[in-house]
């Protein structure tokens, strides 16, 4: 991987509708573009609930996305 490309994981039911634990996309700079390019390339994706990971933290807003940062796609969760 290139600091050119997002190697992003995949977690729980998103997995199956991507198709894999992983995926490898061009870079993106921030976590708006990135759900808005998921969405375009896997429309199932608009059915389900996820959110965004950045160096693992939950990212609620449009984040910026350093070069190499470690991403992550996380299904609804539940805690207790």
């Amino acid at each position: 991987m290139s600091q050119q490309e997002l190697n992003i994981q995949v977690f729980g039911q998103l997995a199956e509708i991507i198709g894999g634990s992983s995926i490898i996309i061009p870079f993106i700079e921030t976590t708006g573009e990135l759900k808005n390019r998921l969405l375009q390339t896997y429309p199932a994706l608009q059915n389900n609930r996820f959110v965004i990971a950045v160096d693992k933290k939950i990212q609620s807003n449009n984040a910026t996305i350093a070069p190499g940062a470690s991403l992550a796609l996380l299904p609804p969760f539940s805690g207790g």
